[in-house]
């Protein structure tokens, strides 16, 4: 793939010196990317392919946009293949990953993105059940991820898993509670299983995303440009930076960080003194 679109500034994330090439960072890897059909998902899945890696693309019910998301990595030389998984479900999971086994034959990482349901809304808004589905994405899906890929990181000595959670951890905006409860849930088993899963060699770390560009913003709105002139670096981030920081946690650059939580939001916490 043209390595030079997965970065949110059009420039390579790493070159050689010498002949200006893209050093492939998960080259002959295999990484699950949980909801990889849309958003910053298929931000992710882009940026690991353009990185060397074989991108099981997984959705639930979008199966188009993923499939779309495979043909373009594909097209441009990468290497994905979509699966579908509730990813809520532990007997869906497990069948998605003997299903990646057998067509690549190893995983080595997994990336938990994966997000459906109410969001935002005022507690006289919202319901036990919105909570309970923020939960089940925040926590279960962590739990089914981690129980089925356990034994197989183990059996190669090792694994990566990366959860996606959110700055707003950070900020605790009014009327956000049922996403902050998944993310929270998220931000707490990710911190733990850190812990627990290390002597495996299995590292668990966190990316924080801000408002990312994805091909549902409109950067020309007076609202996102607002947005962008009000962060420290002046701009509104895409959806690939998330991906950049993926691959640090997925590659070799992370072979001695676990637990860890990176913000992506172009200094927004900072700024709010979090």
């Amino acid at each position: 793939m043209d390595a030079r679109r997965s970065n949110g500034r059009n420039k390579p994330i790493l070159d050689d010196g010498a002949r200006g090439d893209l050093v492939m960072l998960l080259d002959g890897r295999v990484v699950i990317v949980t909801g990889g059909g849309r958003g910053i998902g298929a931000c992710i899945c882009r940026v690991l392919a353009s990185h060397g890696a074989s991108v099981a693309v997984n959705y639930s019910a979008s199966g188009d946009a993923a499939r779309a998301v495979v043909e373009e990595i594909r097209t441009a030389g990468g290497r994905a293949s979509t699966f579908q998984a509730d990813v809520t479900d532990a007997a869906s999971v497990q069948a998605m990953v003997d299903a990646v086994m057998a067509e690549y034959g190893r995983v080595d990482g997994v990336v938990n993105n994966a997000i459906s349901g109410r969001q935002m809304g005022g507690l006289d808004e919202t319901t036990i059940a919105d909570f309970e589905n923020a939960f089940a994405f925040g926590c279960r899906a962590v739990v089914n991820t981690v129980t089925s890929l356990r034994p197989i990181f183990k059996a190669q000595g090792g694994g990566r898993v990366v959860n996606i959670v959110t700055e707003l951890w950070n900020l605790a905006p009014a009327k956000w509670s049922v996403y902050m409860a998944g993310k929270g849930a998220m931000v707490g088993i990710s911190r733990s299983l850190a812990c627990e899963l290390g002597p495996d060699g299995i590292t668990v770390n966190m990316v924080a995303p801000g408002w990312m560009v994805t091909e549902k913003v409109d950067t020309d709105s007076e609202g996102s440009r607002n947005f962008a002139a009000g962060l420290p670096l002046r701009r509104h981030g895409s959806g690939d930076e998330i991906g950049n920081g993926c691959v640090f946690f997925l590659s070799d650059l992370g072979s001695y960080v676990t637990g860890a939580y990176i913000l992506v939001n172009g200094g927004r916490v900072t700024q709010m003194g979090a």
